[in-house]
């Protein structure tokens, strides 16, 4: 099945993995819709490189902590749906935008903890409600998770534990979508050197050091060995894979 013609939602698509998502989707000739908080001229010049691949592209502003805006954001969306894509209809939805947050659970406070819940957890689950109908049936969702998860890292309580919540919710998706032939599919990224959670990899050379003795491949992970993951999930060769958790870190602590 050709993948002319299929229309990706990538939130947080303007930089780190969520813009290398972005264009090795474009590469495998899906169109693209990307979302970005506050960088509007980043995510232009991602639209602009997923043109030049030879897709189509279009950015819209989305702060995925306010449930409050996604009513706005899905007549937003279906107007730019209309009138750049000619369609009604995305065929996969990608939960990547996000936020870091590197607290102890004895510092942590409730208004931390809930900005946290908002990005990471609440904010995935009704954007995603509110994305369902504009699904084609047979296509896909694709929640990104952590390495988190499964590695316990002294500061992660919070962020890790939402992201578990959004294992758990990957599942209920698979199940509830199936009869539509929608799968759904969680990429857990181990450590990655990006700008997220401010460079907090990449700007530590005793963490890096760190990740790289724990990890099978000897190196922390960048931004480019997620996104094609995320891309192969999107095509018809991973037709059959539902309700999975794909870990890409190289090996991390196994």
């Amino acid at each position: 099945m050709d993948n002319k013609n299929k229309i990706a939602l990538v939130t947080g698509g303007s930089r780190g993995l969520g813009k290398d998502m972005a264009l090795r989707l474009a590469e495998k000739g899906l169109d693209v819709v990307l979302t970005y908080h506050s960088k509007a001229e980043e995510a232009q010049n991602v639209v602009a490189q997923i043109e030049a691949i030879g897709s189509k592209a279009a950015a819209l502003q989305l702060n995925v902590g306010d449930i409050k805006s996604f009513g706005a954001f899905a007549d937003q969306l279906k107007a730019t749906l209309t009138s750049k894509f000619d369609t009604e209809h995305i065929d996969f939805l990608i939960n990547n935008a996000g936020t870091g947050l590197y607290t102890a659970i004895a510092d942590m406070t409730e208004e931390l903890f809930d900005e946290v819940l908002n990005v990471h957890y609440k904010g995935v689950y009704f954007l995603t409600q509110k994305c369902i109908p504009l699904m084609s049936d047979g296509g896909g969702i694709v929640n990104i998770s952590s390495g988190l998860t499964r590695v316990s890292v002294p500061g992660s309580s919070a962020y890790a534990s939402m992201k578990g919540a959004i294992e758990t919710f990957t599942k209920y998706l698979a199940k509830e979508l199936g009869e539509r032939k929608i799968r759904a599919n969680v990429v857990a990224p181990g450590a990655i050197m990006t700008d997220f959670g401010g460079g907090h990899l990449r700007e530590d050379e005793q963490l890096q050091k760190f990740i790289s003795s724990i990890t099978a491949l000897g190196r922390p992970g960048v931004a480019e060995d997620i996104g094609g993951v995320v891309a192969f999930l999107c095509t018809e060769d991973a037709r059959w894979v539902n309700a999975q958790r794909i870990e890409a870190s190289g090996g991390m602590a196994i």
